[in-house]
Parts: C-alpha cells; sequence; structure tokens
C-alpha cells in the first residue's frame, strides 16, 4: 500500500465536514502527511439562491464563508505542526473534490457523510457518494 502523504479536507462548514476535518488533522499527524483542504462554490446552488439577481453580492458572500472555513482548518493544522494549503474552487463540488485529489496527488480524502446543499439536494450525501464513485484515492467518510 502507498503511503499516504497528502489528505484533502473538503469542507462546507457544517458539523459533519468540520468533525472530518479534525480526523484528517489527526491521521496527517500520525502519518505525517500535508493537508489540503477545498471549499467550493457550487453554481447550482449559487444561481439557487440567487436566481440572477445579485448574483456577484452573493457569490461574494460565499467566496467570504468559504475562506472563513477554510482559514480554520488550516489553523487547526499549524496548531498541530502540519502544513496545509487551502483550495477555494468554483464548480460542483464533487468535480472540483475529484480534481484538486488527482492534481495535488492525494492518497487519502477525509470528508463527511452530509452536507449543506440547499434544497435542491436530492440524496443525503450526493457529494460524498460522487467523490466515492470517482476519486482516484481511497475516500474515509466521517459521520
Amino acid at each position: 500500500m502507498e503511503k499516504v502523504k497528502n489528505i484533502l479536507i473538503p469542507t462546507d462548514g457544517s458539523d459533519h465536514s468540520l468533525r472530518a476535518a479534525e480526523l484528517g488533522i489527526s491521521l496527517a499527524k500520525v502519518l505525517g502527511a500535508k493537508i489540503f483542504t477545498i471549499y467550493a462554490i457550487d453554481p447550482i446552488i449559487l444561481e439557487e439562491l440567487t436566481k440572477g439577481i445579485e448574483e456577484k453580492a452573493v457569490e461574494k458572500e460565499l467566496k467570504e464563508k468559504g475562506e472563513r472555513y477554510l482559514n480554520y482548518i488550516v489553523k487547526l493544522a499549524e496548531k498541530e505542526g502540519l502544513t496545509a494549503e487551502a483550495i477555494l474552487a468554483k464548480g460542483e463540488p464533487h468535480d472540483q473534490i475529484v480534481y484538486y485529489a488527482k492534481s495535488k496527488g492525494v492518497n487519502m480524502i477525509v470528508m463527511g457523510t452530509l452536507g449543506r446543499r440547499g434544497t435542491k439536494r436530492i440524496l443525503i450525501g450526493s457529494v460524498t457518494e460522487r467523490v466515492i464513485e470517482y476519486a482516484p484515492c481511497p475516500v474515509l467518510v466521517v459521520r
């Protein structure tokens, strides 16, 4: 089995994603791995929230929230003596998570079971399901 050197922790600010972040950071400390954390601005949710009106303002607010969530996880990792990199992306969350897992050489993804997908979410944990299906590495799902 390949040594885990890079762990990707997706976040949406939900309790599940924050618990996943804590576990991912603990694993990274034990394994000596680098942390990448990602927040994706979902264009479907952006459209749902704005209906084309005030889209720039809402997108700015989502970016600011994403930056806060990412900074929180980076600070948690750094507090444990780990190196952490934040990624703020725009696109369908599962696509962005899989893309960055591949491009950053990620060996493991640690993510929550449920997230904040808004009223269009059809299946609970649909982002997690898609990441499991398409990820280039093992996915640890945290409840």
